[in-house]
């Protein structure tokens, strides 16, 4: 079993979901992170605050001492105002009045502080008898230098920032699993109707060709079930095309295979020389209608193939008349027709392909030259190429019985032929349908003209281009 089997590939309902959901939750992520330094920020702003009050308060009670065993400083605070200062709900709250050496001179012994600093409160973290707390440090110089350090315990602050970011943040986190099963389902419902459209094509038979019922929620699954069905008809179009072709040229072929059987079989009944060559005669008329018929369905298929690789580029048209009059001037002769060109002294070029160019010039002297002849008198075809300011046309005339302006309309259909004036009949007339298939993928026009019995003219017409 090969690797690509092996691989399941994503829905493309967990892939659009993976790709709104995870930028959402980086998104969100993202927000909460600055959600929660904002609010840490701001609740430890207005407790270092009160801290910071709290030491003010007390270095504003420091006084100088005239006895020298206490280093000339005291606080003049009470017990009673000590226990003020001192009083929170919630908190327990630690100071000390340092001298710069570091010496106590009241409150509690062995808090740390940031001695040595000088200017704006020092704010820092630090364990004291086990308990981790947060403090801020004031240097004065009045009466005499001294450091006041204040700290408090950090449960309330913790309990606040955990509030608030219960409030802020579990909200966001319901909003986006709602959000989540939102998009889900409108993701399904959005994308049922291709859903359905994958399961109505995956059961569909190969011979059903019929559209598909197309409900799509947005334009882009409508716009997928009309390309989905216009591939549909014409893939209809080509097999019924391909059908009636197919049977068309089964039932050309019959007829000239199975009379050369039947002049085979007649021939080899009888011994005369002459019959075996009157029969070998016939079966090379039917052999020639045979091979005919198969360089044309070879030309049309030519032309299909063309319409997907034909890549124009200038041609000489003056040289590919040229040759194709010196190809069937000997065929001209035998047959006793006139055959010339007119116009091609001068280099003349057109923008297109040399092939399909010669595809016309043959169709049409064979058209002209099988039923182009002038009932009386010595038959003309002249190949003419004639250049205007603003297009070439090519064109191919007889005096033979032309066609009236009826029929033709329906020349350029395949399997219709027209003879010497006779009404139209089915066949293997498929010069003129190669003609003017041809002329299409040439981006020329294709036009005709001539009354009976004063010949036809079929004409093309290529418009010139920058690069002609």
């Amino acid at each position: 079993m090969s690797t690509e089997r092996l691989t399941v590939k994503p829905s493309l309902r967990n892939r659009l979901l993976r790709h709104v959901l995870l930028p959402l939750a980086l998104t969100w992520l993202v927000g909460s992170a600055l959600v929660v330094g904002i609010a840490t920020y701001f609740t430890q702003q207005a407790y270092d605050r009160a801290l910071l009050d709290d030491a003010y308060l007390v270095a504003s009670h420091v006084r100088r001492n005239a006895d020298v065993s206490m280093g000339g400083l005291e606080l003049s605070l009470s017990a009673q105002e000590m226990s003020t200062v001192l009083f929170d709900q919630s908190e327990s709250l630690y100071f000390a009045v340092l001298r710069p050496d570091g010496s106590l001179v009241a409150g509690h012994t062995g808090l740390p502080g940031k001695l040595g600093t000088t200017g704006q409160p020092v704010f820092d973290t630090l364990d004291y008898q086990n308990r981790s707390l947060r403090s801020v440090t004031i240097h004065r110089e009045q009466p005499v230098d001294f450091y006041v350090v204040m700290a408090q315990t950090t449960t309330s602050r913790d309990r606040l920032l955990q509030r608030l970011l219960a409030f802020s943040i579990a909200p966001q986190i319901l909003l986006l699993i709602g959000l989540a099963l939102w998009l889900q389902r409108a993701i399904e419902t959005d994308l049922h109707p291709l859903a359905e459209l994958t399961r109505l094509v995956g059961k569909r038979d190969a011979r059903d060709l019929t559209p598909v019922p197309v409900s799509g929620s947005t334009r882009d699954v409508q716009r997928l079930g009309q390309a989905v069905n216009a591939l549909l008809t014409r893939i209809a179009q080509s097999v019924q095309a391909q059908r009636e072709f197919s049977g068309n040229v089964a039932h050309e072929l019959r007829t000239p295979l199975a009379g050369i059987r039947a002049l085979a079989d007649y021939g080899l009944r009888h011994t005369d020389p002459q019959v075996w060559r009157e029969q070998l005669q016939g079966i090379a008329h039917s052999q020639e209608r045979a091979s005919h018929l198969v360089d044309q369905l070879l030309a049309l298929a030519l032309a299909d193939e063309a319409q997907q690789s034909l890549v124009r580029e200038p041609v000489a048209l003056d040289v590919l008349v040229g040759e194709a009059v010196l190809r069937f001037l000997p065929r001209a002769d035998a047959a006793g027709v006139d055959l010339g060109a007119r116009g091609v002294e001068q280099p003349v070029q057109v923008m297109g392909g040399a092939a399909l160019i010669e595809g016309v010039l043959n169709n049409l002297l064979d058209n002209a030259l099988r039923y182009g002849r002038a009932p009386e008198g010595e038959s003309h075809i002249t190949v003419a190429v004639h250049e205007a300011p603003q297009a070439v046309v090519l064109s191919v005339s007889d005096n033979g019985p032309g066609v009236s302006a009826a029929q033709m309309q329906q020349l350029t259909k395949r399997w219709v032929q027209g003879s010497a004036g006779e009404a139209l009949k089915e066949g293997s007339g498929l010069g003129l349908a190669i003609v003017s298939e041809y002329a299409r993928l040439l981006g020329a026009q294709v036009s005709m003209q001539g009354e009976t019995p004063s010949g036809l003219r079929v004409s093309l017409t290529f418009l010139k281009t920058p690069s002609a």
